[in-house]
């Protein structure tokens, strides 16, 4: 699974110069992708772990940011099968508002 569709890599949107904490970018990237459809509903999000290899930092840094995600209603998690792009059609577009 790539993690992000159409793109080797997604290693370039961790700025590290930035004073925003990583996880928070992590969650502002996925919040964008899901928010212009990029990713679909009922997609399966990459393991905390494989992305956190691909964006070399800390697991629990990726973790904190799925959490996040789900807090906000971007995500939802399945025990034993990972974390997948919420469906709810109404949580979202009432996000899409809320960022415009």
């Amino acid at each position: 699974m790539e993690i992000f569709p159409g793109r080797r890599s997604g290693l370039n949107f961790i700025n590290y110069q930035d004073s925003r904490p990583i996880y928070e970018q992590i969650v502002e990237r996925y919040k964008m992708l899901i928010l212009k459809e990029v990713l679909s509903p009922d997609e399966q999000m990459p393991s905390v772990r494989k992305l956190a290899m691909e964006l070399s930092t800390n697991p629990n840094t990726v973790q904190r940011a799925y959490m996040e995600l789900e807090r906000q209603g971007f995500l939802y998690s399945v025990r034993g099968r990972g974390s997948f792009v919420s469906s709810s059609a109404g949580v979202l577009q009432d996000k899409k508002r809320e960022e415009l």
